[in-house]
């Protein structure tokens, strides 16, 4: 079968086209055909080493967590799936491999595919929309009524932030550039904030919960905004960070959380359960075929994609639209 695989660390050019054996799944896989995939920036993070200490990888090896396609086989023991459905999955960092024509899935990694998104509106969804999800709902206990401020509302993950949000009954401030001011607020944001024009992302103790998906802003900037029991949640934490978060129970309620997405089918579940009940869609930022995962990855990496970046897998090499 035709894929992609890295070859080493480094740069996009460490990414090449291979044709490697077909998978075979385990008693509790399922064997798709994939349709497409998504780049999410912990792609190109685990293919140039910077969490080579935390994700060793070993070479060569087909990336890409998100996909979308058909079940083909299942495994002795799997229950939940039958060959001819379409699903969509969170491969996870340790089990990549969804940048290929075929790709094993843990059944509990698995849901079926919303029938209100095509396949590159799925398959843009897992990861990035279970790290939304997650963060939300799970550390940052955002609940009906309450207040977040998004950081990042018109990217890959914060696109789905303010929409989940909306959907757990919150009141949602998005924080994005100029461009992208009108349709974060279509997603459903109450406020929208043009951080080119304003450092000033409200009063203080403003919200419940400040997600930021961009980690460009230190804590410091934030807390303020906190309510007295409020909580951050950052998808990029660091060593400072992490110590600040140890520190801050001994002189306040505030909370510093980071968000690592679980791969879990449920969850997946919810959320295709939103985008058939059309209060959640995938904003796609460009498509590239196969053959130009390393271009995907460029986009990525320029930091300003609006939406998501996916991968068509059976598209010809044409270049991106």
């Amino acid at each position: 079968m035709k894929a992609m695989q890295y070859t080493g660390y480094g740069d996009p050019s460490k990414i090449r086209p291979a044709e490697v054996p077909k998978p075979e799944p385990s008693p509790t896989q399922l064997l798709v055909k994939v349709a497409a995939c998504s780049v999410n920036p912990i792609d190109w993070k685990l293919r140039n080493g910077s969490l080579r200490f935390l994700v060793p990888m070993r070479f060569p090896s087909i990336p890409g967590m998100d996909l979308v396609g058909e079940v083909v086989a299942t495994g002795a023991k799997v229950a939940g799936f039958r060959p001819g459905d379409r699903v969509v999955a969170c491969l996870g960092s340790r089990n990549a491999g969804s940048a290929a024509e075929f790709s094993v899935v843990d059944e509990r990694s698995a849901a079926l595919a919303p029938n209100t998104l095509n396949d590159h509106q799925a398959a843009a969804l897992p990861l990035a929309g279970l790290t939304a999800l997650q963060a939300l709902r799970d550390r940052g206990r955002l609940r009906e009524g309450g207040s977040v401020l998004v950081v990042g509302g018109s990217g890959g993950v914060g696109h789905y932030a303010v929409q989940i949000a909306k959907a757990l009954g919150a009141k949602v401030i998005a924080v994005c550039s100029t461009a992208n001011v009108s349709w974060v607020r279509e997603l459903g944001a109450d406020e929208v904030i043009d951080y080119t024009r304003t450092t000033e992302f409200g009063p203080a103790a403003s919200f419940d919960l400040v997600f930021d998906t961009v980690g460009s802003t230190s804590f410091g900037h934030y807390e303020p905004l906190l309510k007295p029991d409020g909580i951050y949640v950052t998808t990029l934490p660091g060593i400072g960070l992490m110590l600040r978060a140890l520190l801050l129970p001994l002189f306040s309620k505030k909370k510093i959380r980071a968000v690592m997405v679980k791969s879990k089918g449920r969850d997946l579940a919810f959320l295709a359960a939103l985008a058939e009940q059309g209060r959640l869609r995938s904003v796609i930022d460009s498509v590239f075929p196969l053959a130009q995962l390393d271009a995907a990855h460029r986009r990525s990496q320029t930091g300003h994609a609006r939406g998501k970046i996916v991968v068509d897998i059976h598209a010809a090499a044409t270049g991106p639209s």
